[in-house]
């Protein structure tokens, strides 16, 4: 295993009032301000939000640089906005609408699904790893299908919300099935196939265009890449290069087994949605479903453990083992972003502490 495929990473901010954590729609005046030192934040669905991309990366420590420059930036283009960014998958305290950025795509999205797009509001990690052709990023996908709910617990930050805690690790995962065209895809045998769905689906009007295929893994649909964009977007800099360090390593993998002819597992719909759902309810601090094995139940540290242990001769490739193995330690003692939200929340019941705690994150290295 030889193969060191680039990758890109797209992180999505929401942008608060730094006092009572409220989202304020400045996301053109932030956007503004960070093109003055050098870096483009795109506008997402709801002016509350921004999102930074990276440039093609070729090793986990230039990512880490890299996220950690767009993510200053960014908060300090915030900041001088009178707003706070924070690297949180949904806003802890919301109003009861977000307002839709003002351009013709996002008004046709808000007026064709309407409460679903504004009450958006939520926050992921997009995570682009180079293949070979379409035929590649189509094996990669359902390779990736048993594992995908392994990430979106690692990477669990959206536990406190409206003022409250959510009962899930990851409630944006939960709000974000409202979305037809969202979840995991199914399993397809081939180019030709996946395209015909995505046909059907903007034909039935459930996707405007293919920017709307909101699928937990996908052929992306501008880059020569496989997206994955399950998780929520990570409370800080490392989670998310572990996490891209973990989704390079898998696609290494499933290239390597398409080459030695081996076929990803067959999924059904119900042991996928109970995955998924297991995960975004527990995190990483409950049990998961082994859907890589005999669908048994056990400690979702455990599953993730064997996830590495899975990529291994990948990781090793990368020279990022033992990197992802201190991270994984360092997450099992300090908690990932919904561990640290509902710490600060229990302290005393204070929304401003969960801001707090998130802010450093942010910015945290």
């Amino acid at each position: 295993m030889t193969s060191r495929p680039t990758m890109g990473v797209e992180e999505e901010f929401l942008l608060v009032d730094p006092q009572g954590g409220e989202p304020i729609a400045r996301n053109k005046q932030v956007a503004a301000c960070a093109a003055e030192h050098g870096v483009k934040l795109q506008l997402e669905l709801t002016s509350c939000q921004v999102e930074t991309t990276t440039d093609v990366m070729e090793s986990s420590e230039a990512l880490r640089a890299e996220l950690s420059r767009l993510r200053r930036i960014a908060t300090e283009a915030a900041a001088a906005n009178g707003a706070q960014l924070l690297a949180a998958a949904l806003p802890p305290t919301v109003p009861h609408k977000f307002p839709v950025t003002p351009t013709p795509r996002y008004r046709r999205i808000a007026h064709r699904f309407g409460m679903i797009a504004h009450e958006q509001g939520i926050c992921g990690c997009h995570v682009h790893v180079a293949v070979p052709d379409r035929d590649a990023a189509i094996h990669v996908s359902n390779w990736l299908r048993p594992w995908l709910h392994v990430l979106l617990a690692l990477t669990a930050n959206s536990s406190i919300y409206r003022n409250t805690d959510s009962g899930y690790a990851s409630f944006r995962s939960v709000l974000w099935t409202r979305w037809p065209s969202s979840g995991p895809p199914p399993h397809f045998d081939s180019t030709a196939e996946y395209d015909a769905a995505v046909d059907m689906l903007r034909r039935a009007g459930v996707a405007l265009d293919d920017g709307m295929i909101y699928w937990d893994v996908r052929p992306s649909a501008n880059f020569p890449t496989v997206e994955t964009r399950v998780s929520d977007v990570p409370a800080t800099v490392a989670e998310t290069v572990v996490l891209a360090t973990l989704i390079r390593a898998g696609v290494m993998t499933a290239l390597q087994a398409h080459d030695d002819g081996e076929s990803a597992p067959r999924l059904t719909d119900c042991a996928i949605r109970a995955a998924h759902w297991k995960a975004a309810h527990d995190g990483l601090e409950g049990d998961g479903v082994d859907l890589a094995g005999d669908q048994s139940v056990m400690p979702a540290r455990e599953l993730l453990s064997r996830f590495v242990e899975t990529l291994r001769p990948a990781l090793e490739t990368l020279g990022d083992l033992d990197m992802v193995r201190d991270e994984l330690a360092r997450i099992a003692v300090d908690g990932n972003g919904a561990m640290r939200q509902r710490r600060a929340w229990r302290r005393r019941g204070e929304i401003s502490d969960v801001i707090g705690e998130l802010a450093a994150a942010t910015t945290s290295e």
